[in-house]
């Protein structure tokens, strides 16, 4: 009897040493794949990205180069559309992804161009003030960081040979906030032709001039074009959209306003969002319109900011791209899948892989 209760003992000693191993592997497992695909994969994917040199290198000019980066097209979730998987999952990503990004690449401003938000316009006081409080939580960075973000109705400034341009009130109706833009704008138009003058006379009395050198436009709303026809790259909008015309002050800025903005500011480079996807285009022989994909996997599964070497008088863009929302679904399922093997090995309900393996082997020796 005694004889029988030890090997009952043992048998479910065994059993529970099997399920206990069987739980650690599957810990171990989800652990695994949780911090390489929460974590590790945004600075695998991030480290590859690199400054672009300028061609004059700053040090040979005596200038700075400040190194910016340009994102655009968060659409953080609100409380009327948002729903909470959707909006932990995205913004998660983007918090992770710009983290990482300031952690490895170290710039110096930071400019997001529009659409920070997805429900600004119908938000109450307080459903804005949560909005707020969680950009700032995504977004957070040091004191020697700047942030600057292309939205409202004071935006309208010139920061580091950078206008930024609030062009949603370029609506050309006379409304009051339209009215205050453009004033604005004609101010800036005013300083920067005084500083491009070589001789101080005439309408050009303000000591406080800036910098000669030509801006760079950032803003959120493309200048006008007919549609992204002639858009190409892994992140240009899809195939069968590219020809869909754009509507003037709904896609795009009317023709009237971006002459008026090429007239005004006569910029070396703009910088825009709003269409969520690559495209370069020249305005005029020499002006140079980079549209910016959106930073938030809710709106492509591919996105990516740019990284600017900016010195007054050059610039170098390159892109870096953001791991891919499918590469990280398509290793939550391999993971899952392995989990079942695991899983249904353990319980002798399928061959293990190596048993199988070895008496196929010792068939194939026998014949």
């Amino acid at each position: 009897m005694a004889l029988i209760r030890l090997g009952f003992g043992r048998q479910h000693f065994c059993l529970l040493k099997r399920r206990s191993f069987l739980m650690l592997k599957l810990a171990a497992l989800v652990f695994a794949v949780v911090l390489f695909c929460e974590f590790l994969i945004y600075y695998l994917v991030i480290f590859r990205c690199d400054w672009p040199e300028v061609k004059t290198p700053a040090s040979d000019s005596g200038q700075k180069t400040l190194k910016a980066m340009f994102l655009a097209d968060t659409h953080l979730l609100g409380e009327v559309r948002g729903h909470w998987l959707d909006k932990l999952r995205r913004e998660w990503q983007m918090e992770r992804a710009f983290q990482t990004a300031l952690r490895l690449l170290q710039p110096e401003v930071v400019f997001i161009l529009g659409d920070i938000f997805d429900e600004g316009k119908w938000s109450s006081s307080q459903a804005w003030a949560d909005d707020v409080e969680r950009f700032q939580k995504i977004f957070r960075h040091p004191r020697h960081v700047q942030l600057k973000v292309v939205a409202g109705n004071h935006d309208i400034g010139f920061h580091y040979h950078f206008v930024m341009v609030n062009s949603v009130a370029l609506e050309g109706d006379g409304c009051h906030i339209c009215s205050e833009a453009e004033a604005e704008l004609i101010e800036i138009s005013r300083k920067l032709n005084c500083s491009r003058k070589e001789r101080r006379s005439g309408p050009c009395p303000d000591p406080q001039l800036l910098p000669a050198s030509a801006p760079v436009l950032l803003q959120h709303f493309p200048l006008y074009r007919r549609s992204d026809a002639n858009c190409s790259g892994e992140d240009a909008a899809p195939l069968e959209e590219r020809g869909i015309p754009f509507k003037e002050r709904y896609d795009v800025l009317s023709q009237e306003a971006s002459q008026q903005l090429l007239w005004w500011l006569r910029p070396r480079l703009i910088l825009s969002g709003h269409t969520h996807s690559a495209c370069e285009v020249l305005h005029g022989a020499e002006v140079p319109e980079i549209s910016v994909p959106s930073f938030s996997w809710r709106n492509r599964n591919n996105p990516s900011f740019i990284m600017g070497s900016m010195t007054p008088t050059e610039y170098a863009l390159a892109k870096c791209y953001l791991p891919y929302e499918d590469t990280v679904l398509a290793t939550y399922c391999v993971a899952a899948g392995l989990l079942v093997v695991l899983i249904l090995v353990h319980s002798e309900l399928l061959p293990s892989p190596f048993l199988f393996g070895w008496n196929l082997l010792r068939k194939f020796k026998t014949t």
